[in-house]
């Protein structure tokens, strides 16, 4: 009796399947790649937002403490001094300010305040970035002739900057304290309202109230 013999296949994968598997596995690497590209995409949006929440935060710090810091010097020939301007470009508010202060952060000294300093802020357009704005601040010498300092810029990315002026009835969004009679030359109290561009140009809004305790003292 004959044994016959049955052909077997050599193990392995056709080019069909090898080409199948090729595509499901190109198809999960590319899925992959997209949640991986996502997450880095989120982690970079949120540390952006971060920081420009803290910078708009400390802009509304630095600028509140000089504020506060606006004071009539009665042994020096100095004067008080607080003129708020405003002014808009396409609807948006960019208001400008220059106040005499004596903010404990300048020029600190052993009582531990410096010398009365002008402060002043003004917004100029950023070259680099269409509808955004340099915020610069300077600073000189109230006490004497001086030299003003270059204005360095604070942030890069405003869109807007809004201040109003409270007297003690009504608000405003202009101040000269040159205009004003001895004793009620400062507002009683101020708005800061900033815009800030985000991650992906998104706006970010921060405000703050600010009183000024030597205005409370001569009303």
């Amino acid at each position: 009796m004959k044994h016959l013999k049955i052909a077997r296949q050599s193990p392995g994968f056709t080019l069909i399947e090898l080409m199948l598997a090729v595509s499901i596995l190109g198809l999960i690497l590319a899925m992959l790649a997209e949640s991986f590209h996502a997450v880095a995409m989120s982690k970079l949006h949120a540390e952006d937002r971060l920081y420009t929440e803290r910078a708009g935060r400390a802009i509304l710090w630095q600028m509140s403490n000089e504020i506060r810091g606006a004071v009539q010097t009665p042994l020096t020939p100095s004067r008080v001094l607080l003129l708020g301007t405003a002014r808009y470009q396409g609807g948006v508010p960019l208001n400008s300010l220059t106040v005499s202060t004596l903010d404990a952060g300048h020029r600190r000294s052993i009582d531990g305040f410096g010398a009365e300093e002008i402060v002043a802020y003004q917004t100029v357009a950023n070259p680099q970035h269409r509808g955004w704005f340099l915020l610069e601040r300077s600073q000189q010498s109230a006490l004497g002739p001086g030299t003003s300092g270059a204005p360095i810029p604070v942030a890069d990315n405003v869109i807007g900057i809004k201040l109003r002026y409270f007297d003690g009835q009504q608000w405003g969004e202009v101040w000269n304290s040159e205009n004003m009679s001895a004793g009620r030359q400062l507002p009683v109290a101020m708005t800061i309202d900033i815009t800030l561009a985000g991650p992906r140009g998104r706006p970010l809004n921060f405000s703050t109230q600010v009183t000024v305790p030597m205005a409370i003292q001569q009303w």
